[in-house]
């Protein structure tokens, strides 16, 4: 789970705040328990510090709520990523003996699963031709070259740290 640096600044200050009221309710209890209070019987808070209390209490019970609510929206947004394309790998090569250059290609287009196209492009002296193949879990129901082949290889070889680097 990531949070944004606002978001990690408050939970900061308001982790200080609770810290430095827990201080001030043990130092309070101290002092009050010296004076007047018997051992074993309950501590009195006056009605100031018991509202700021409850007002702590529900801010604590606001700020929950919000986490579980990004935690939630960052398992989705975790799960929408998963789908995108992120895996891109392009081979070129000579298709013909005849013709150099290295114009024609194949192109893997995959998301984290493996699902997605492989563009092929076939160049030759008189005519180009491309094809769009779907792929689905790192195969397709069509056949596919040695090229083709390799491009899905090494889009799937694509570590997450080189995709997110992008």
């Amino acid at each position: 789970m990531t949070f944004s640096e606002r978001t990690l600044s408050t939970l900061a200050l308001v982790a200080v705040g609770l810290s430095a009221l827990a201080f001030l309710l043990a130092l309070t209890a101290a002092t009050r328990g010296r004076r007047s209070r018997e051992p074993g019987a309950p501590i009195s808070l006056d009605p100031v510090l018991r509202g700021v209390l409850d007002s702590q209490q529900g801010n604590m019970k606001r700020l929950e709520q919000a986490i579980r609510s990004l935690s939630e929206t960052d398992k989705r947004q975790a799960e929408e990523i998963a789908s995108t394309v992120r895996r891109v790998a392009l081979l070129r090569y000579d298709a013909f003996e005849d013709v150099g250059g290295r114009l024609s290609f194949s192109c893997a287009l995959l998301d984290d699963r493996g699902t997605g196209v492989v563009l092929t492009s076939i160049n030759g002296r008189q005519e180009t031709r491309v094809y769009a193949k779907p792929i689905e879990g790192r195969r397709s129901g069509y056949n596919l070259s040695a090229e083709e082949e390799e491009a899905i290889r090494r889009a799937m070889a694509v570590s997450h740290e080189t995709v997110t680097a992008r």
